[in-house]
């Protein structure tokens, strides 16, 4: 990479990394540097001022702006750093004419943003998915969530847009993976009401070419019986299914003002591996909730045999400003970063045993880069003899080795 060429530096979400090269291509050839934040702990904004220093130490003639989650919600706290030349917002961000203007700032009011990507990004080439976001913003309110304050409310991506846009990705990528915000909230605000269900319908239709389709995060309480369904039997959808479970104490989930309850996720899990035995579950969890006792944490570690989720991403609770938690009674730092542990160990234990079944399975590996590392359709990363990269190449599962499948 010239200094002619801008670097985008994605942190958090896979809709950031969606919406990151969709920047570069609004920026074509310059000497930029974009920092893609995330704000969705306080070590989220921490690790995006740890980037943007290291940037201007990096490409120190560069214009360095921040963009991203971190950077709509605060501002100012942004634009005051001497690394930073400017601050765009998340709206701001996918629009060329923003890119083209001078002010320091320019951030508006994300509740009032109706419209979502109108840029689609026009190439994935670094990579051997595609990220395709069909949905932004979240219309619920969970109290220790700031993103709505970073992304809005939840508005979709009209059909045909996002079946276009898979059809051309779909020439050069053999997986496509559908983000957004509240995924399975897609569709309402559209004419028809379509749900997210009925999308991937007719990507599956329109798209006859697309060889793999993964969903990213789902709640699972608005998955309805069409996307089951889909989930379950189509085979061109990989068998991993995240879902934002977040605690496995009902007390603690309604504190969360979450929509489902323990019993909810235990069944639908236990209904998702009956019908699909490979699926693997993901699931993100919070640790130390405000008000939660040692008996709600040992629901919540108890959660991930119950559930058996083997992708697990485990979030110290950190009180976000704003947000209704944050104003609750709050944890020990000590006992939330201990409940973490825990539950990060408990999580590693599913993984390994789950990995290790695997072995003697054969499986199909998009074969990312360099070349010989992937990714088989239930998202376990082997390592294979060298290939192509995007090929997806089917293998054998001889071994486990340093939380890897081996081919």
């Amino acid at each position: 990479m010239s200094f002619s060429d801008p670097l985008v530096i994605n942190l958090g979400c896979r809709l950031n990394l969606a919406e990151g090269e969709s920047i570069r291509a609004l920026l074509g050839q310059s000497d930029t540097v974009v920092v893609n934040s995330c704000a969705v702990t306080n070590e989220a904004v921490k690790q995006t001022r740890q980037a943007i220093r290291r940037a201007r130490r990096d490409r120190p003639g560069a214009q360095l702006v921040v963009t991203g989650c971190a950077a709509q919600i605060d501002p100012a706290s942004f634009a005051a750093m001497p690394e930073v030349d400017r601050v765009l917002g998340n709206a701001e961000k996918l629009k060329s004419e923003a890119w083209a203007a001078q002010e320091p700032v320019l951030v508006q009011n994300i509740m009032a943003v109706r419209e979502t990507a109108p840029h689609l990004a026009a190439s994935f080439s670094a990579h051997a998915r595609a990220f395709v976001e069909v949905q932004n913003g979240c219309d619920h309110r969970c109290t220790f969530c700031a993103i709505p304050l970073g992304r809005g409310n939840s508005r979709s991506v009209p059909a045909g847009a996002v079946i276009d846009r898979i059809a051309a990705l779909a020439e050069n990528h053999a997986e496509i993976v559908l983000t957004g915000v509240d995924l399975t909230s897609y569709g309402p605000d559209l004419p028809g009401a379509p749900s997210l269900g009925q999308l991937v319908e007719r990507i599956l239709t329109h798209v006859p070419r697309l060889q793999r389709l993964r969903l990213s995060s789902l709640d699972g309480i608005e998955i309805d019986d069409r996307l089951f369904a889909l989930l379950t039997q189509e085979p061109r959808i990989l068998p991993h299914v995240h879902l934002s479970l977040q605690a496995g104490d009902d007390l603690v989930l309604k504190r969360m003002k979450r929509r489902h309850s323990r019993a909810q996720s235990v069944a639908l899990v236990a209904r998702l591996k009956a019908a699909r035995p490979e699926i693997a579950i993901g699931a993100d969890l919070i640790a130390g909730f405000p008000t939660e006792d040692d008996a709600m944490a040992a629901n919540s570690l108890a959660l991930i045999d119950d559930c058996d989720v083997v992708h697990a991403h485990i979030f110290p609770y950190s009180p976000r400003s704003g947000t209704p938690a944050a104003r609750m009674p709050q944890v020990a730092p000590a006992i939330v970063k201990a409940r973490a542990a825990a539950l990060r160990q408990a999580a590693a234990r599913r993984r390994a045993t789950w990995l290790q079944s695997l072995v003697g399975s054969r499986q199909q590996v998009l074969v990312e880069r360099p070349g010989d590392r992937g990714h088989a359709g239930n998202f376990a990363e082997t390592a294979l003899a060298p290939s192509q990269v995007g090929d997806i190449v089917t293998v054998t599962i001889q071994a486990v080795r340093d939380g890897k499948l081996i081919a």
